[in-house]
């Protein structure tokens, strides 16, 4: 196996994404303890446990590797090699008892996201992609199935996914993204990582999400490129760090871009 053999480096972040959803069940609907991180974010035992978890299989089997987990920062390692990691996205709702939760696992070579995967432990649903590869989800162990986003190509007809209102309701787009989602056929709002899973799955035709962490959006751009979909910014940059990006069918993405600018 060499350093970057993409589809080990796939059935890595499957695994870990596994391996992640298993700790955290084991926590799920216990009454576990929330505490509360400097930057006013929750954070319980299964945030930390899932973490490790991942990092754990990570290591195991690329030990060189760099690390950026959302509950222990950096880890030193190669200078083009690097997992971003949150381990368990939608920590609120996972508190509350909700179903929308789950670790989010990318793979990054040389600055750019080329592997990925998640997870909504709750539902059974795992999702993996790589460069090239393709983007795939399986439930409950049950064979995968090939991703493919939605054809639509008319906004009027389209679904739109909205993440946390709180930050895409605000100044300066708090207009914008309001006349999008009045313009489009339906708009929803399930968060965290289950807005992303409706455009991956052909449900919604965008998924709009703002005020967020690179480790937030990291896998989900490799898994909607993937699904024969776009990701980007909102000013059409091909990234992840700027904290809030646009995903979609590819057919809507301009229609959305010169909306929000």
């Amino acid at each position: 196996m060499t350093a970057f053999d993409l589809q080990a480096i796939v059935d890595t972040a499957r695994a870990a994404a596994d391996a992640a959803s298993a700790a955290s069940l084991s926590f799920f609907r216990s009454g576990i303890r929330v505490e509360t991180k400097p930057d006013r974010t929750p954070v319980t035992e299964a945030d930390r446990a899932a973490e490790a978890a991942i990092f754990a299989v990570i290591r195991a089997r690329f030990p060189e590797h760099a690390l950026l987990g959302e509950e222990t920062g950096e880890h030193a390692g190669s200078s083009v090699a690097r997992w971003i990691v949150d381990p368990l996205d939608g920590t609120r709702g996972f508190t509350r008892g909700g179903s929308f939760w789950g670790p989010l696992i990318a793979f990054e070579l040389r600055g750019r996201i080329v592997a990925g995967a998640m997870a909504m432990p709750a539902l059974g649903e795992t999702y993996w992609a790589g460069k090239g590869l393709g983007a795939y989800r399986s439930v409950r162990g049950e064979p995968a199935t090939r991703l493919q986003v939605s054809g639509i190509a008319d906004f009027a007809d389209a679904t739109l996914s909205l993440g946390e209102p709180r930050c895409l309701l605000a100044p300066p787009f708090g207009e914008r993204i309001t006349a999008l989602a009045l313009s489009a056929a339906q708009t929803r709002c399930y968060g965290d990582l289950a807005g992303c899973a409706l455009l991956l799955r052909g449900q919604a035709e965008v998924w709009i999400e703002a005020g967020v962490k690179i480790w937030d959006l990291a896998p989900l751009s490799i898994l909607v490129e993937e699904a024969g979909g776009r990701f980007t910014d909102f000013e059409g940059n091909e990234t992840v760090a700027s904290g809030h990006c646009i995903a979609s069918n590819g057919k809507l993405h301009e229609h959305v871009l010169s909306a929000l600018r």
